[in-house]
C-alpha cells in the first residue's frame, strides 16, 4: 500500500525552527507544532479514535481545528468541521448526519450541541509527544465537508488525503513557493478554502496566520505588520479591505472567488496595487480548479487549471464542446472528491468516468482558460456563502399561512445576492402571518439563509412538464421596479396586490 508522510512531521525534520503557525499572541516553530499535533494524536489514540472514526468540531477559526487536521491524518480519523453559522437544528441535523466519536466546540457554541465537549484544552494538551510512523493511506478520508446539491438535500463530500495533498502541490505550481510565504486564513476552517490553506502551508513549509474571523481591518494591518503575502477573499470582502486601506505591502496574491467578481472591484484593486487573482473551485475539488497565473492576471477568466488537472465544457449530452462554447463545466485529476458520504446515487450523479460533473455552466478561451457564467442552477451566492433554495424553501413550507413558495436570488450591492421567497399564501391566511416568514426562517435557518424579501403571489409559473419556472421568477423578482421590488410583467395584478404569473 502507498502512504503519505504527514506534511507537519516532513517540515518539522527540514526546518525545526521555522515559524509554523500564528494564533493570536501564541506562535509555533515547525518542531513544536509537530510535538503538539503528536500529542494530540495519542490522546486520540487512548480514546480509541483511529481509522474511519469521525471528529466535528463546532468553532471559530481556532488552532486546537489545525492540531486535530493533522492529528487526526495521522491516526486515519477524519476532521468535520461545521459550520458556525448555521442554526442549532441545522447542527444536529448535520452531527447525526456523520455520527461522530468526538464532539468538540469552542466556549461561544458550548451550548448549542448535547455532549460536545470544550474544544479549547485540545489546544493545550500537556504530556509527552510520542512519535510514531506518521503515515496514511492517501484513498482514507482526510476531511468530511457539508456541501449540497441544487436539490437542497445535505451531502457529505469525501475528501481523501490524496486531494488536500494534490490541492496543496497544484496550488504550489501555480503560484510558486518561497520560504518567506506568509498565508493570511480569515477564511473559516469549516470551507474547503481555510482547510486547504492550512494543508497547502504544511506542504511548502510557508507560516499560516490565523484570524478567528474576518475583518477588514485586521487584514489590512496584518499586511502591513506581519509581512502577509497570500491571502483569500470574495468579491465582497476584498471591497471591504480597500475600504479598510488595505494596501500591496508583501501581497504577492490574493485569491479571490467565491462566486462572481464584478468587473470594477478588480480594477479598483489593481489600481491600488493589489495582486488579484481571480480563481474557480469547489468543495468536492478540494476548492482551487482554476486560477490565474501571476504575472499573466486580466481579471476577466477565473484563469485555467491547475497543474494536473483537467477542466472540460460539456453539453447536455456529456460530450465536450468546442472553444468558446458554453455548457458544464467538468473537473477531472487527483484533488476530486472521493464521493458523497453514504450516498451512492447522488455520486453516480456527479462522478462519470473519473470526471466530476460540477452543475456549474462556463466556456474555456483558445488558452484554456475558464469563464464561470453561472454557478449551480438555482444556487444563490451572498456574501461568500451558498444559500440553496429548496433547503430554504422547505422552510418556509412548513408554516401554516404557505401553500407554495419559490426563493431565488436578487443582485445586491453589499451581498451579490440576497435570497428572496415568493409565497402563493394559503387561502384564508392573513398579512400578519405573512409578515411574520421572515421570523419563522430566522429561527429555523441561518442568517444567511433568510430571505430579504417575502412577496406574495397568487399563482407560481410553471414549465410544461409541471414543474415551477424558476426562470420566470427569477425575471419578476429582478425586473426594475421602482417602489415596488415585485412588478412582473409576464402577469397581472390582483386587488390584493398579488400577481398571477400567465
Amino acid at each position: 500500500m502507498v502512504t503519505s508522510g504527514c506534511p507537519v512531521q516532513t517540515q518539522a525534520r527540514r526546518n525545526p525552527g521555522g515559524l509554523a503557525l500564528v494564533a493570536g499572541d501564541h506562535r509555533w516553530t515547525w518542531s513544536e507544532l509537530d510535538d503538539e499535533v503528536s500529542r494530540v494524536a495519542g490522546r486520540l489514540r487512548d480514546r480509541q479514535l483511529g481509522a474511519g472514526e469521525r471528529i466535528a468540531v463546532l468553532a471559530a477559526n481556532h488552532p486546537a481545528t489545525v492540531l486535530l487536521l493533522f492529528a487526526a491524518r495521522r491516526v486515519g480519523a477524519a476532521l468535520v468541521p461545521l459550520n458556525v453559522r448555521l442554526a442549532a437544528a441545522e447542527l444536529r441535523a448535520q452531527v447525526e448526519r456523520v455520527r461522530p466519536r468526538l464532539l468538540l466546540a469552542d466556549a461561544e457554541r458550548s451550548g448549542l450541541l448535547a455532549g460536545a465537549e470544550p474544544l479549547e484544552p485540545w489546544a493545550t494538551t500537556g504530556g509527552i509527544a510520542q512519535p510514531s510512523a506518521e503515515t496514511a493511506d492517501p484513498e482514507t478520508d482526510w476531511a468530511l465537508l457539508f456541501t449540497s446539491g441544487t436539490s437542497g438535500a445535505p451531502k457529505v463530500a469525501r475528501l481523501p488525503v490524496r486531494a488536500l495533498d494534490g490541492l496543496a502541490r497544484a496550488s504550489a505550481a501555480n503560484l510558486g513557493s518561497r520560504p518567506d510565504d506568509r498565508w493570511l486564513c480569515n477564511l473559516p476552517l469549516f470551507h474547503v478554502g481555510g482547510l486547504g490553506m492550512a494543508v497547502r502551508c504544511a506542504h511548502d513549509g510557508a507560516t499560516l496566520l490565523l484570524h478567528s474571523r474576518f475583518e477588514a481591518e485586521a487584514v489590512a494591518r496584518a499586511v502591513r505588520e506581519e509581512g502577509v503575502t497570500h491571502l483569500s477573499l470574495v468579491a465582497r470582502t476584498l471591497e471591504q479591505c480597500l475600504d479598510a486601506g488595505l494596501r500591496r505591502g508583501t501581497l504577492r496574491g490574493v485569491l479571490v472567488g467565491g462566486g462572481p467578481v464584478p468587473p470594477a472591484v478588480v480594477d479598483r484593486a489593481r489600481e491600488a496595487g493589489i495582486p488579484v487573482l481571480l480563481t474557480y473551485g469547489l468543495t468536492e475539488a478540494c476548492s482551487q480548479v482554476t486560477t490565474e497565473q501571476p504575472g499573466e492576471a486580466d481579471g476577466r477568466t477565473a484563469g485555467a487549471p491547475l497543474l494536473g488537472l483537467e477542466v472540460r465544457i460539456v453539453g447536455v449530452d456529456r460530450r465536450p464542446v468546442g472553444v468558446g462554447e458554453e455548457g458544464g463545466i467538468a473537473v477531472r485529476g487527483p484533488t476530486v472528491m472521493t464521493g458523497y458520504l453514504d450516498d451512492e446515487a447522488a455520486t453516480a450523479e456527479v462522478l462519470r468516468e473519473g470526471w466530476l460533473l460540477t452543475g456549474d455552466i462556463g466556456r474555456l478561451d483558445a488558452r484554456g482558460r475558464l469563464t464561470v457564467l453561472a454557478r449551480r442552477t438555482d444556487l444563490i451566492l451572498s456574501g461568500g456563502e451558498n444559500v440553496y433554495p429548496a433547503e430554504v424553501e422547505a422552510v418556509l413550507a412548513t408554516h401554516p399561512a404557505v401553500a407554495e413558495v419559490a426563493v431565488v436570488g436578487r443582485p445586491d450591492p453589499r451581498w451579490g445576492q440576497v435570497p428572496v421567497a415568493v409565497v402563493v399564501p394559503r387561502p384564508l391566511a392573513s398579512p400578519a402571518e405573512l409578515r411574520d416568514l421572515r421570523a419563522w426562517a430566522r429561527a429555523r435557518l441561518a442568517p444567511f439563509k433568510v430571505p430579504a424579501e417575502v412577496l406574495p403571489a397568487s399563482a407560481l409559473p410553471r414549465t410544461a412538464a409541471g414543474k415551477v419556472d424558476r426562470a420566470a421568477v427569477q425575471a419578476a423578482v429582478t425586473a426594475p421596479s421602482g417602489a415596488c421590488s415585485f412588478e412582473k410583467p409576464r402577469g397581472a395584478e390582483d386587488a390584493a396586490g398579488r400577481v398571477e404569473f400567465k
